[in-house]
């Protein structure tokens, strides 16, 4: 079947060598404190996973952080800390990943699916008052790319119905929403430090709150429901005696991570600013195509810009979205997608009875999405090959 798909005009602008779509920025501060970590002999929790929690919790306006293996651990812990589990359910946009659903199955309770807004692709407030019952217990709000969600909306309905909030952050660090930091809105945050994101420890994440008992409660459930960590334990003055008081988890952070953390966080306004140049330079280039949407980016809010979602106006266009990434990797230019609908994927398809019509936003928005490359490592002449890639591929495939 002819999709409409052509090879890139060879005289093309070219590179010579690959753009992956993403790559950590790593100085020589992080492998010197990684290094230092390795010599103190103190690589697991200790005092640079202490130290990063405060700074942390300092950046973004929190009262309590709680350093963990993952994201997804730190949205696990949060509905522990919420006391959620069977017969419960959990308000969920259908447009994210997994790990934002997954933790509310694994928690024993019933994640609601709900559609998102055709233009930012987070969660809709106007479709909270359909998915509410008698057994909702809180609402999961995902930051999609580093876009703050509609949070005031969001919040006032939760209040009235007495449910908590939880934030899916792991795209959302540092963004603000209305002046205030996203970390510090709702009940509990989730922020992930994953390779790709906007600051990066390989793998790790971080859970902040204002509520002291829900960060307690996390920190005993995040190593095996143990009263004491092994920094209480082993330290200068610590006790070797323990009790566990909770069938816990092993969702602990280690100081290698928090020694790669520490420094991330040092430099985020620089790591901050390079992400957003790069989408002005983006947004000032595509602007002039009518075969294209930029990512909305409402006055209000401050976009972390994780992602850069690009989207496609198909009936513009006479190539599919998918061959416009095989256009775009002719051209030695890294992409993405994010993401496929949950009911897209055959476990929640069929654990759920879902058909792909039943989120027609979140279905449109992922059928037209391509993620550029985004990230602080870009060089002034990457930026410029992805927007002559880009421009290339929608001039040669316009109607």
């Amino acid at each position: 079947m002819d999709t409409g798909y052509k090879p890139v005009n060879v005289n093309v602008r070219r590179r010579e060598t690959f753009l992956p779509f993403a790559l950590p920025h790593i100085t020589q501060a992080e492998i010197d404190e990684v290094v230092d970590t390795l010599r103190s002999g103190w690589l697991t929790t200790g005092p640079k996973t202490k130290r990063f929690e405060q700074e942390f919790a300092e950046a973004v306006s929190a009262s309590h952080a709680v350093a963990l293996s993952s994201a997804t651990a730190a949205l696990h812990l949060a509905l522990d800390a919420l006391g959620i589990g069977p017969g419960d359910e959990v308000i969920v946009p259908v447009y994210t990943f997994t790990a934002t659903a997954s933790v509310i199955i694994h928690s024993g309770a019933t994640p609601v699916f709900v559609d998102v807004d055709p233009i930012t692709c987070n969660l809709d407030p106007q479709l909270l008052a359909q998915a509410i019952t008698p057994r909702t217990r809180a609402i999961m709000v995902v930051h999609i790319a580093g876009l703050p969600a509609e949070m005031d909306e969001i919040m006032a309905f939760a209040r009235a119905h007495s449910l908590a909030v939880v934030e899916d952050a792991a795209h959302a660090f540092p963004a603000l929403y209305r002046g205030r930091m996203v970390g510090s809105l709702g009940d509990l945050t989730a922020f992930s430090f994953y390779v790709t994101k906007t600051l990066a420890t390989g793998e790790g994440g971080m859970l902040t709150t204002d509520n002291a008992e829900y960060a307690q409660r996390a920190r005993i459930m995040a190593l095996h429901g143990m009263n004491r960590d092994s920094w209480k334990r082993y330290a200068s003055g610590g006790s070797w005696y323990y009790e566990v008081v909770d069938m816990g988890y092993k969702y602990n952070m280690m100081d290698i991570a928090a020694a790669l953390g520490l420094h991330q966080l040092a430099r985020r306004e620089w790591l901050f600013e390079r992400r957003r140049s790069i989408a002005e330079h983006y947004n000032q280039a595509f602007a002039q195509f009518g075969e294209l949407e930029l990512p909305p980016h409402p006055a209000h809010v401050q976009h972390a810009w994780h992602l850069y979602p690009l989207r496609l106006r198909p009936e513009r266009l006479s190539i599919t979205r998918d061959d416009f990434i095989k256009a775009l990797t002719d051209l030695k230019i890294g992409s993405s997608v994010h993401f496929i609908p949950l009911h897209l994927h055959p476990y929640y398809r069929t654990t759920y009875q879902l058909q792909p019509n039943d989120f027609p936003n979140a279905l449109q928005a992922y059928e037209r999405e391509i993620s550029l490359p985004i990230y602080p490592g870009m060089t002034s002449s990457d930026v410029e090959d992805v927007i002559a890639a880009v421009e290339e591929i929608v001039s040669t495939h316009r109607h």
